[in-house]
């Protein structure tokens, strides 16, 4: 159970992927980061050189995300996505898989893509979006072989967009399912202290939150 606001502060990928985020706005929470300590930003891809600019000399590292939020980008462009933004400086990449075809029960399609993904750019740690809100248990399941099978780090429950996002119970599903050959981040409405610890509790090891100030605040309350 993490304790401490620097313990909290270092699971926390901070994160801004709205639509109508601003330079501006992306710099404040680069800003953030480096102060409170997380572990990462998380931004949209066309805000990578940016945060990477503005976070040059801390330790906080740049993450973003790979065909955002639906998934339904073909192979190829996400594989494109993805390379560039490692080459404009993200160390993270966050992919959601293809849910329609994961939903259609064509498991290899879709454990095929994250393999490439983890193939072509080696470089970058590599975080599956499963979309959990959508999956049945069983799917949430063979979900999270395929990221094992594919040679990602993570299986991430949530892009934060759906109709729902993490809880405990796919937390816990996920990392009995992972069984320590990926780990778990844990994403989408997680905005107190109180539901990171229960998501830490569960099994996750990242959290990814827009609340990150908010939840390390609660220290000094």
């Amino acid at each position: 159970m993490p304790e401490g606001h620097e313990t909290v502060a270092s699971l926390i990928d901070h994160t801004l992927l709205k639509a109508d985020a601003t330079p501006a706005q992306v710099e404040t929470l680069c800003i953030e980061a480096m102060r409170y300590g997380f572990y990462t930003v998380c931004v949209n891809p066309c805000y990578v050189e940016l945060a990477c600019a503005a976070l040059r000399g801390s330790a906080v590292k740049v993450c973003t995300v790979i065909g955002f939020p639906l998934g339904a980008s073909t192979t190829v462009i996400k594989l494109r996505e993805a390379a560039n933004a490692v080459r404009n400086g993200a160390v993270e990449l966050d992919m959601v898989m293809n849910i329609g075809l994961l939903k259609a029960g064509d498991y290899r399609a879709v454990e095929v893509e994250v393999a490439l993904m983890a193939r072509e750019v080696p470089e970058a740690l590599h975080k599956a979006i499963i979309e959990t809100c959508y999956l049945t248990d069983k799917e949430k399941r063979a979900a999270a072989q395929m990221v094992v099978n594919a040679g990602a780090q993570f299986v991430k429950t949530s892009t934060g967009f759906g109709p729902g996002g993490a809880t405990v119970e796919d937390v816990k599903l996920l990392a009995e399912e992972v069984a320590g050959r990926a780990q778990v981040k844990a994403s989408g409405g997680i905005k107190d202290l109180a539901t990171l610890r229960a998501m830490v509790a569960a099994g996750a090891a990242r959290i990814g939150t827009s609340s990150g100030v908010k939840i390390v605040g609660e220290f000094g309350s």
